[in-house]
């Protein structure tokens, strides 16, 4: 991303902890759940316990009160960033969004801001979600995600999101601006359009959309788009983005002295990772410059390797439309004589897509994910096995991620606009291997290689994920008007929340290879270890 990617997106992407020492957090009037003791035996097991992200270090666990060490940390960890830490005497006012009104906000507000003290819709700044629900009581369970070598019950807790009964920006004196980022993602006009919808109901009246991602705030020929409920009443129904998207940009203070310019006080942030570092950026300089500006993300990301969430949008839509692909690699294989399939998903670190589309069809015989390591031949190497299908079952099916296998191809120094190390293509080498393999074994064999990549990135959401993108862009502006900043939204546990954004882009969230549903994937496949 030019300027902005190596000189600010780089130093937070570089801060990697474990994901599972970090998820979090401490809220003292929440209730405490009632589970069975520790065992007290500290297992061997593969799990990475927690460090100490103020102190750098292992937690001291022979220290008695590490629990509340631990937890006050969290806490503090995942405050989330408000606009009274920089302006203390900002005064709320009552909420301008009640869906008990009948008549929209008046221009003037010359009678008031309108409220109803008796609609309880609002969500309470004190209320939490349970960030993890499940007791591990073993580092040996499937899945166990311990913060001890005794997998020790500690409670963590993160902010609920919605409408707050009171705000801190007046709807009149509101610019806000939306600008999508990075590749394109099924759901991205819906989450545009509920923004818009959302804010044109607390009040505002100036709405933008800055085109082309964070170019747009640099290159003066491309002009912000005026945004309105008439303008995005139907954007929904089609995929890619109203906005455009692209890689790259300008530097952070440049894109701050647009914010500035423009009179913008509210921007929404639709990106994965490294977009959601420029975000951060954006909000530490607009803080240091004493401007008072709300940044919020929506994650954006159709591999779903966000921290901390539920799942991203974008990535329902994928799964299914990656089942098109799936099916006609499988009447292919199936079809031919000793017919091979073979279809490369999206997934660069993690291959949640290409393990739920593995699942989901029940078709493929083998799931390649960037997690769990593999060969290509010898006596337990992909081709061994694909020999033994093609000799029991007369054809295979191949489902790979784009992030497999890498360290098999030649590497190259090049990258994108954003900094991402340009990938080989594992699956034309999956193809090539193969076909070299069966001819040398003397044995004919049909390989189709099928990659949808770009069809189901540009396709329109699904009804699940239309679910999710509305809500997303609903919450997004709540927190925005509640007066919060450096944030972005999402799912945990179903329900809907706010995370302060350096917490959930440290690093790419990856399949856990003794996760329960990697596990189930392998019974589906029936596959072996390719190592």
């Amino acid at each position: 991303m030019g300027t902005l990617s190596h000189a600010a997106i780089a130093p937070r992407l570089a801060a990697l902890h474990h994901h599972r020492a970090s998820h979090g957090l401490y809220h003292q009037s929440s209730p405490s759940l009632r589970l069975p003791a520790s065992n007290g035996v500290a297992k061997k097991s593969r799990v990475v316990f927690a460090k100490s992200k103020s102190h750098n270090q292992d937690i001291d666990f022979s220290d008695p009160d590490w629990k509340s060490k631990f937890q006050r940390d969290f806490e503090r960890r995942f405050n989330i960033p408000h606009i009274t830490d920089v302006f203390p005497e900002a005064v709320p006012i009552p909420s301008t969004f009640c869906l008990r009104m009948r008549t929209p906000v008046i221009e003037d507000f010359a009678g008031g801001y309108p409220s109803d003290e008796e609609w309880h819709g609002y969500i309470n700044n004190n209320d939490r979600v349970l960030l993890k629900t499940i007791y591990y009581s073993s580092p040996t369970s499937a899945g166990a995600e311990c913060i001890d070598p005794n997998c020790t019950w500690v409670e963590q807790w993160v902010h609920r999101a919605g409408p707050r009964e009171k705000i801190y920006f007046k709807p009149e004196e509101v610019k806000a601006a939306i600008v999508t980022c990075g590749g394109l993602c099924p759901g991205l006009n819906d989450v545009i359009r509920q923004i818009v919808i959302t804010l044109e109901i607390y009040g505002v009246k100036k709405i933008v959309g800055i085109p082309y991602g964070y170019r747009g705030f640099s290159d003066k020929e491309l002009a912000e788009m005026p945004l309105s409920r008439k303008v995005v009443q139907n954007v929904h129904l089609s995929g890619g983005s109203l906005l455009g998207v692209s890689r790259g940009g300008p530097s952070v203070s440049e894109m701050v002295d647009s914010l500035e310019e423009r009179g913008i006080n509210m921007l929404f942030v639709l990106g994965g990772n490294g977009t959601h570092a420029g975000a951060d950026a954006i909000h530490n300089e607009c803080r240091k410059r004493r401007l008072r500006v709300a940044v919020v993300g929506v994650p954006k990301t159709i591999d779903n390797d966000i921290l901390l969430m539920d799942k991203t949008f974008g990535f329902d839509t994928a799964v299914e439309e990656a089942q098109r692909a799936i099916s006609s690699a499988y009447i292919e294989a199936h079809s031919a004589y000793h017919g091979v399939g073979i279809v490369k998903l999206m997934g660069r670190s993690s291959g949640f897509i290409a393990m739920h589309a593995s699942l989901s069809s029940g078709q493929i015989d083998i799931c390649l994910i960037p997690e769990v390591p593999f060969q290509m031949h010898g006596p337990h190497g992909i081709l061994h096995h694909l020999k033994y299908l093609i000799q029991t079952k007369g054809s295979a099916v191949v489902c790979v991620a784009e992030g497999a296998g890498q360290n098999l191809l030649q590497k190259t120094n090049a990258t994108d606009a954003s900094g991402n190390v340009v990938f080989g293509d594992i699956g034309v080498h999956i193809q090539q291997e193969t076909k070299k393999y069966f001819k040398e074994a003397g044995v004919p064999v049909d390989v189709k290689y099928i990659d949808p990549t770009y069809m189901i990135r540009a396709c329109r959401a699904n009804a699940s994920d239309g679910i999710l993108c509305a809500v997303l862009g609903q919450n997004a502006v709540h927190g925005a008007f509640a007066g919060y900043s450096g944030i972005t939204v999402g799912t945990c546990n179903t329900h809907y929340v706010y995370l302060p954004i350096p917490e959930v882009i440290s690093h790419p969230r990856l399949i856990d290879p003794n996760s329960r549903m990697w596990h189930r994937c392998l019974t589906s496949t029936g596959q072996p270890d390719f190592v």
